[in-house]
């Protein structure tokens, strides 16, 4: 059973900082590398960070030096840290396994980010 739970968005401004949350069954996060996506209004879903199962990171431009992203595998979650956030940031984000088809096409809720002063 797919179970991706994510948690942590709300509203801020322009340069303040949010930690985003996914909670993943066991099953994917375990097997697959996990990375967070985002979906901005009226624009295409969009990958914007990635770990990989041996902890190696890869970030998308608009991510790199701002964003962080990491998993504790105790408890099969994945967090994201984003910093500096701008109002281009606004989006809701996903977690998803990487590339996100190997299980289907399958998304959590996600989580409303909105940067806005």
């Amino acid at each position: 059973q797919v179970q991706l739970v994510e948690s942590g968005g709300g509203l801020v401004q322009p340069g303040e900082s949010l930690r985003l949350s996914c909670v993943a069954s066991g099953n994917i996060f375990n097997s697959y590398d996990m990375g967070w996506y985002r979906r901005a209004p009226g624009k295409q879903r969009e990958l914007v960070a990635v770990i990989m199962r041996r902890g190696f990171t890869n970030y998308s431009d608009f991510a790199r030096g701002r964003f962080t992203i990491s998993r504790d595998n105790a408890k099969n979650t994945v967090y994201l840290q984003m910093n500096s956030l701008k109002p281009e940031d606004t989006a809701v984000y996903y977690c998803n396994v990487v590339p996100y088809y190997s299980i289907g096409n399958y998304w959590g809720q996600g989580t409303q980010v909105t940067v806005s002063s």
